[in-house]
């Protein structure tokens, strides 16, 4: 399934992985040994994400509209 939540992939010395973040979910994110990874697995993490919220009765954030930005 395609989303239209905002992204941010970032690289975590921490996690020494990249991160991929949809600031429109809190606490929605994924990580992986390169951004196409991460990438691919915030698409799962956003499925489980509003899969959880629609069980447990919270509201699902629609997207928000934003130009791309890329960095």
């Amino acid at each position: 399934m395609t989303y239209k939540y905002e992204i941010i992939i970032y690289w975590s010395d921490d996690d020494q992985a990249f991160v991929a973040e949809v600031p429109e979910l809190p606490g929605c994110a994924a990580h992986g040994d390169t951004p196409d990874d991460a990438l691919s697995n915030c698409g799962e993490a956003i499925t489980l994400w509003i899969d959880t919220a629609k069980e447990t009765g919270r509201p699902v954030p629609a997207p928000k509209s934003r130009r791309l930005r890329l960095a």
